[in-house]
């Protein structure tokens, strides 16, 4: 398997020229993420994740989480590699330093996650959902909550977990029958949950489990969910833990990928009721809990990009060092590296555009967030959340875990026979990747959340807000030195049409038909990530232009993001008008078939 070496110099880029790290840090609150700190932190994580957390990937996947005798043992060297990981403060990151956190940008914070995630995805799920964890007790949590778990999640002693996932209620979520009875300051909670990632691990010393569930005459449905802290162990007088609480891991699933990351099934009330603190007010668990999510969705999103860039860089060194055929053409000679062979050349160059675009929009989707947090103007701050967070949040975590999967899959097919082995760790990574389409909402989900909270219920307002910004840089572009600027506009000026016509067709089909709205949703997603996706990459190119003029960096490096964008205009922003095709033309054909035919 080949080392995982952190992509600083791409990382670096984005965040600068695409992601605006430059306006981020002049931003009341984030002084401190200055140019110098922010290389510093890159540069240390860089350290950890290739040196320490990545060579546990392969032998983790081997090894696996084991359960036995009701407690959860993490594979080998997984313990000692958090208990680094948490002694570097890398869990204090984006956090408010009045609990010990260091208060820096989330676009920082989202660029180490990547590198977590990218050396070994299984361990770097315990992190993400602490971190979103905390986000919610943050934004929800009580003074004297936030007093008693703040601090230690932020360190990292103690993490949190996401409960909302019931034998009966998936995606449907209030069809949960977990309860939670009064019960003085405290409820008691009764009920299974499940697909709980890090339920139950031997990381820290306690686990803080977000729990939902419903109160005795709550309404039915969503309405109905409220939200609760569910210690593993209550917290004591001292701030340690104390008594054991009510609750247990029952199993931990066996899965096609991430192995070492224990999903428990986890039981609550066994013996009378698990205690558990409210959050906020009852029956409104849901809308507290979607701060977590939507954290969720961007880190699974962040995830995408890292295992595209784990297969990337496989593949990548494969092709380089792999003899095998002669070159294609007049030349002849004797047996060339694949690489030199024109299939596995485009084939690397579609992991290449695909992983740089999603990391472009990962990436301005986290700066977005800092901005609608931070930013002194209140009409930004409300435009930011509304027009770029609310509607690309479902597109950084659908598009981008689609984009994982297919450039996992392109590493299997770029060492052919050896892929399908599971001694190059090529196939680890396609396994890996395939559960982000599906966890924390499926892409489907997404793509309905999209069109129904993002724009059908604005009649369309952020998605012509996006296309205008796209057409806001169009002149630069077309203006730009350089032959393939021109062309990069042209193309984008044409997906940007679609993507209105689109929208128009969107609105109109949920007038009439709202299946057909739904139907559609899907392509949509793909054809507004395709479109953003191109976007970011020319601006990429426009910067990188810019720089060449100016001496200002690496020749190579710079012509490689003009390579990419144009490689990217010519290949991949054409599959936007398929997208839209499948939306306006297609749709009708889904709605129309009758079950009996399926």
């Amino acid at each position: 398997m080949t080392d995982y070496r952190a992509p600083l110099d791409d990382m670096r880029f984005v965040m600068k020229q695409v992601a605006g790290l430059d306006y981020i840090n002049g931003l009341p609150g984030y002084e401190d993420a200055a140019p110098d700190l922010v290389d510093a932190v890159l540069e240390e994580a860089g350290k950890l994740a290739g040196e320490v957390i990545a060579p546990l990937n392969h032998s983790g996947d081997r090894e696996g989480s084991v359960f036995e005798n009701g407690v959860v043992r993490t594979p080998r060297g997984f313990r000692e590699a958090y208990h680094a990981y948490q002694e570097g403060g890398w869990n204090a990151l984006p956090f408010d330093p009045d609990y010990g956190g260091q208060g820096l940008p989330w676009l920082v914070a989202n660029a180490v996650q990547e590198m977590w995630n990218a050396a070994n995805m299984s361990f770097a799920l315990c992190p993400l959902l602490n971190q979103g964890a905390v986000e919610l007790l943050q934004s929800h949590g009580s003074p004297e909550q936030k007093e008693v778990y703040l601090a230690k999640m932020i360190s990292g002693e103690w993490t949190g977990t996401m409960n909302l996932t019931e034998p009966q209620a998936g995606t449907d979520v209030g069809a949960a029958r977990t309860r939670a009875e009064p019960n003085g300051d405290h409820y008691l909670i009764s009920g299974q949950k499940i697909y709980i990632t890090y339920g139950e691990h031997d990381f820290a010393e306690n686990v803080v489990h977000m729990v939902l569930a419903r109160t005795p005459d709550a309404p039915a449905g969503t309405r109905g969910i409220s939200l609760f802290i569910v210690p593993k162990f209550l917290p004591s007088e001292d701030g340690g833990p104390g008594p054991r609480n009510d609750l247990r891991c029952v199993s931990i699933e066996h899965k096609l990928g991430i192995k070492a990351s224990p999903t428990c099934v986890m039981a609550y009330g066994d013996s009378g009721g698990a205690i558990g603190y409210l959050v906020g007010e009852e029956n409104r668990g849901m809308e507290y809990m979607f701060t977590m999510m939507n954290n969720a969705r961007l880190s699974v999103g962040i995830q995408g990009v890292a295992i595209a860039e784990r297969s990337y860089q496989q593949a990548l060194a494969y092709a380089r060092q792999r003899v095998q055929g002669r070159a294609f053409g007049p030349a002849g000679g004797g047996a060339v590296p694949i690489i030199e062979h024109q299939d596995v050349k485009r084939m690397l160059l579609t992991m290449k555009a695909y992983t740089e675009a999603a990391r472009a929009l990962a990436y301005y989707t986290a700066a977005a967030i800092d901005i609608a947090h931070a930013d002194p103007d209140a009409e930004l701050r409300r435009r930011t959340e509304t027009e770029v967070v609310d509607l690309l949040i479902p597109v950084v975590k659908a598009w981008c875990t689609d984009i994982g999967c297919e450039v996992a899959s392109l590493g299997v097919q770029v060492h052919g026979g050896m892929g399908f082995i599971e001694e190059t760790g090529a196939a680890q990574h396609f396994r890996d990747a395939r559960i982000t389409p599906i966890y924390e909402g499926t892409n489907g989900v997404q793509a309905l959340d999209l069109i129904g909270r993002k724009i059908l219920r604005l009649d369309g307002a952020p998605a012509r807000a996006f296309s205008a910004r796209v057409r806001d840089d169009l002149a630069a572009i077309h203006s730009a030195e350089g032959e393939a600027f021109k062309p990069m506009a042209e193309s984008l000026m044409h997906c940007a049409d679609t993507f209105d016509r689109a929208t128009d067709w969107l609105l109109d089909a949920n007038r009439a038909d709202p299946r057909e709205a739904a139907a559609g949703a899907s392509p949509y997603l793909r054809l507004l990530g395709t479109l953003a996706g191109g976007w970011l990459l020319a601006k990429s190119a426009l910067a990188a232009a810019r720089a060449r003029a100016g001496a200002n960096g690496s020749a190579e490096f710079l012509d490689g993001k003009i390579a990419t964008a144009r490689f990217y205009m010519t290949n991949l922003l054409p599959l936007a008008e398929a997208a839209a095709s499948a939306s306006i033309h297609g749709s009708r054909a889904v709605v129309d078939v009758e079950e009996a035919a399926l």
